[in-house]
């Protein structure tokens, strides 16, 4: 029997509330419409405590003075907009016909975008990953981003690239 067939997890779409991510979701829904989707927000966890480790881009400066209770809040604001922007595109979502959820997911800095996007599409044994590509013209049309490129490429899924919607 066809593994497409018996793939039973939503479509995992990729969402960074950019314009390309906003016009991936309107037109993977007149596609896809009705389906079930998880609208996945990937933030990076760690990453106020980056800077603490960072000197100063300028030569001959100390570096700059950034305290743990300021990277902390660096990355509690940082998940506060992942989990809104999760909200905000499960809503775009359901008004292009899905049957939508958001997840906001916390990663370590080193990891990949990429990676996160397939590993939540094993787990969720994902009909599908839709996943906005930013239209740059030129070559940029033809050569895809890393993160799209890495995704297309070891994706368990079927994958829909949509193409930025340029006026």
């Amino acid at each position: 029997m066809n593994a497409a067939i018996n793939r039973s997890g939503p479509i995992v779409i990729a969402y960074d509330g950019s314009p390309a991510a906003d016009h991936a979701v309107r037109e993977s829904g007149a596609l896809l419409e009705g389906q079930a989707a998880l609208v996945v927000v990937i933030w990076k966890q760690g990453l106020g405590f980056e800077f603490l480790e960072f000197p100063t881009a300028t030569p001959g400066l100390p570096p700059a003075q950034l305290d743990v209770r300021a990277a902390v809040e660096v990355d509690e604001a940082s998940r506060e907009r992942a989990q809104l922007l999760a909200q905000m595109g499960a809503e775009l979502a359901r008004q292009a016909g899905f049957d939508a959820e958001g997840l906001a997911i916390a990663e370590d800095v080193e990891v990949e975008l990429s990676e996160t996007i397939l590993d939540v599409a094993r787990k969720r044994d994902a009909r599908a990953i839709v996943i906005g590509a930013h239209g740059k013209g030129g070559a940029a049309e033809i050569i895809l981003g890393s993160t799209t490129r890495s995704v297309v490429r070891h994706a368990p899924c079927p994958v829909l690239v949509v193409r930025e919607h340029e006026a």
